[in-house]
């Protein structure tokens, strides 16, 4: 979320072209022709076999309606009770069709949906391209683009899929009865049609494109904060920093606001054109058969059929102009998730910084760095320069530095996050590797949920649990929030001290080779801190913590100090001078 004007990394508006054709067709294709493809087609072809009664009901109950307003004007009564019943014979089926065709389009719609959520969500995850797509501020609100795009892009390609099939189907079925009645409504329909979706696109293509794609962007910005705002609100409340944060809110919906008003003029524009064009319709072709009418040559009924197929085909022959509103907004929609896609292929290729550098990473039995050098994401600053050291097991490593030199960068790089830079790492696999960050991560869910977090497929008994609970001095936890299936709003009812020590037992818990901790007891006291560290050397975890409290160098076994010039210097923790 950017609260400039023109949020950073946001792509130009789309137009309605070939290359946006090609970008539908990268996000729809695979689903498309994936495992599913047998029954999606089948669905499809019912989909479209529908569409064609519908349009079979459409001519039926236009003949009918001038075959019984032709009986009328005859006054033949029984011509127009023949006409009135057939009517009605066609209205149940009509109905029955209906609304299977619509159940059935948006049953595809809601699979394509899941199947297509899944996809970005996996590819969201994998090598935590979340994280780096957050740290380099890639693409704006992606998840909007997962919760609301997606969902709009599977509803609305199935729309207008339907709607292009249904007017090929309907310039067919009424193109015949139009024909045989007159000719030269054929010849203006086509004429008409032409310059109204010319006219269209020319007049109103551009602006309307552009800012209904902006919108889609104010909009979510202006969400995400006010989520932002429940996520933090009781710092907010401690800075009585509410006059900044609605300051800051209304500027992010004055944006909304005033891009909206711009495209409610141009929709103002687009309806007087699009409502001109509807009620000539209904005027139009019978103008055109007048005078054979009022000569005796045409039964008044057959004018009225030749109204209801000349609106039929120029609705089919113009839909561009009937819904070029919507069209745009899905322009708008499929250029979101394309870049989205596009980013997310960017960060899983593992592509090097633009000096080519990346580090290495490698597996092994015990965390070793060999001739790493620590940059930046972007590359502007090297933090750390060919460093060396080995952590073997039961050997802990505390690093010191002043704020800034690197410390918690270089945790961010053995734990996968950051790979600019150079040199090598070797580390055991994820799974023996934990991270505890200063400000602890409660997910969703019970007690259970925040000690099993993030393993899934590890058994723990409930007693064991209760017994990490009652080494981190955290017993009491299960009678406040109503033992381990109780659930509670984690991050306002625990203290931080307590949520570093419920964090602490998760660790305990996972019994990971390594524990990295950035500061990760920094609001505990010291009895309490001295007896979280002590539980490790008894179960083989061995830490590597980023702290400035000397009293943890006795649970250390080695001392990093990060010199601030991209410098370092190794120590015994025994012994060590502080201030050396």
């Amino acid at each position: 979320m950017h609260e400039e004007n023109t949020p950073l990394s946001s792509p130009q508006p789309p137009a309605i072209n070939r290359k946006l054709w090609l970008r539908f067709l990268t996000i729809a294709n695979p689903y498309w022709f994936s495992e599913h493809r047998w029954t999606l087609w089948a669905g499809l072809g019912l989909l479209v076999v529908l569409l064609f009664l519908q349009t079979i009901s459409s001519v039926m109950f236009n003949r009918e309606s001038g075959e019984f307003i032709s009986a009328l004007a005859d006054q033949d009564g029984s011509r127009f009770w023949g006409s009135i019943w057939r009517y009605g014979y066609i209205l149940t089926a009509a109905i029955t069709i209906f609304s299977y065709f619509y159940f059935l389009q948006d049953t595809i719609a809601l699979r394509w949906r899941k199947w297509l959520t899944n996809q970005f969500m996996e590819r969201y995850f994998k090598e935590r391209a979340y994280y780096q797509l957050g740290q380099g501020k890639v693409i704006d609100n992606p998840d909007q683009r997962i919760a609301e795009d997606i969902n709009t892009f599977t509803a609305q390609s199935l729309f207008f899929a339907t709607v292009v099939v249904g007017s090929v189907i309907q310039i067919i079925a009424f193109g015949g009865v139009l024909w045989s009645i007159s000719p030269n409504l054929i010849y203006f329909l086509i004429g008409y049609s032409a310059f109204s979706s010319w006219f269209t696109a020319a007049v109103f293509g551009k602006p309307l494109i552009g800012l209904n794609f902006l919108q889609l962007q104010r909009e979510a910005d202006f969400r995400f904060g006010l989520v932002r705002v429940r996520e933090h609100s009781e710092p907010i409340a401690f800075y009585d920093g509410e006059v900044r944060e609605i300051t800051l809110l209304q500027r992010m919906f004055a944006f909304v606001f005033h891009n909206q008003q711009r495209v409610l003029r141009w929709k103002l524009k687009l309806n007087l054109f699009q409502f001109t064009h509807t009620f000539l319709t209904a005027v139009i072709p019978t103008v055109i058969v007048a005078n054979d009418v009022l000569s005796g040559r045409l039964e008044v009924g057959l004018a009225v059929q030749a109204a209801g197929a000349f609106a039929a085909m120029l609705i089919a022959l113009t839909v561009m102009v009937n819904h070029f509103e919507g069209l745009s907004r899905f322009s708008a929609v499929i250029e979101r998730l394309f870049t989205f896609s596009q980013a997310l292929e960017a960060q899983q290729s593992h592509m090097p910084d633009q000096n080519g550098n990346k580090i290495v990473t490698q597996r092994g039995t015990s965390l070793t760095c060999n001739q790493l050098s620590i940059c930046t994401p972007t590359g502007e600053r090297t933090l750390i320069k060919q460093l060396n050291l080995s952590v073997q097991a039961n050997k802990g490593l505390m690093i010191i530095g002043e704020s800034g030199t690197g410390k918690s960068s270089l945790l961010r790089v053995i734990a996968g996050l950051w790979s600019t830079g150079s040199g090598e790492i070797v580390r055991p696999s994820r799974h023996e590797l934990l991270f505890l960050p200063q400000q602890p991560y409660h997910p969703l869910g019970d007690l259970r949920c925040q000690l099993t977090y993030p393993q899934v497929e590890k058994t723990i008994s409930d007693e064991e649990m209760l017994h990490c609970l009652d080494l981190v001095n955290l017993s009491s936890l299960t009678k406040r929030c109503g033992g381990l299936g109780g659930e509670i709003d984690w991050t306002k009812v625990l203290s931080v001290g307590e949520q570093q020590r419920l964090s602490f037992a998760r660790a305990l818990l996972a019994k990971p080779r390594y524990l990295l901790l950035d500061e990760s007891t920094s609001a505990l006291d010291a009895a309490n801190e001295a007896r979280l560290y002590s539980q490790l050397r008894g179960l083989d975890i061995t830490p590597i913590s980023v702290s400035h409290r000397q009293a943890l160098l006795d649970h250390h076994y080695e001392v990093l100090v990060i010199l601030g010039d991209s410098g370092w210097r190794m120590a015994p923790a025994c012994g060590f001078k502080w201030d050396s």
